[in-house]
């Protein structure tokens, strides 16, 4: 099994983020466009949820995949995996915030092997709680510099459009800011595709 660290969280991030760059931003733009049915918005945000199960596993779905009625399926499941992990955020954060931080990168995985391993809510938290044992800094802090490297990046591009022309500006910028999701969303296949292998692995 390959380690994780935060070289390969910020190197996989834009890999696997830019190869799939144009499928990401239909499959984001949709899921934006449903935020306001609010039923049909879950479906569609598990569905999103899929597409990073897919990359992780070195595949993509087509983003209008993501209106396909089996997602539904899941919704009770979803909302009860949802509310288990807010609520224990929450209370870890009432305890000096960092134990809140924990408690959310503990349990981040959990949403996605409720769909790609058919856990139930509970099975879910819990093997998610195990394969980012030992993880929890490496996804932090990778997530956090991959973050900065973001918003460095479409600074970046901004200034330098904006030495042509304003509106080149803030055309780049707006192109800086497009890719931001779809690096987050293959940072985040890296990290569930690397520590899901070890459900399969032998305990130690």
């Amino acid at each position: 099994m390959n380690d994780l660290t935060i070289v390969g969280i910020i190197s996989q991030g834009f890999a696997i983020g830019l190869k799939n760059l144009v499928s990401l931003i239909i499959a984001v733009v949709l899921w934006l466009v449903t935020i306001w049915i609010p039923y049909v918005n879950v479906g569609t945000t598990i569905g999103l949820l899929s597409i990073v199960i897919a990359m992780s596993k070195g595949s993509m779905i087509s983003p209008f995949e993501i209106f396909d009625a089996r997602y539904r399926k899941y919704i009770g499941e979803f909302f009860l995996v949802l509310a288990i992990v807010q609520l224990g955020t929450f209370i870890g954060f009432i305890f000096m915030i960092i134990p809140g931080i924990v408690i959310s990168i503990a349990w981040s995985m959990a949403l996605y092997l409720l769909i790609d391993k058919e856990l139930n809510p509970m099975e879910a938290v819990k093997v998610s709680n195990q394969i980012t044992y030992g993880e929890k800094w490496v996804i932090f802090f990778g997530l956090l510099l991959l973050g900065i490297i973001l918003v460095v990046v479409a600074h970046i591009l901004s200034f330098i459009g904006s030495l042509i022309a304003d509106s080149v500006g803030t055309l780049l910028g707006i192109i800086g800011v497009i890719i931001v999701m779809p690096v987050i969303l293959g940072a985040y296949a890296h990290i569930y595709g690397t520590l899901v292998q070890k459900i399969a692995q032998p305990a130690a």
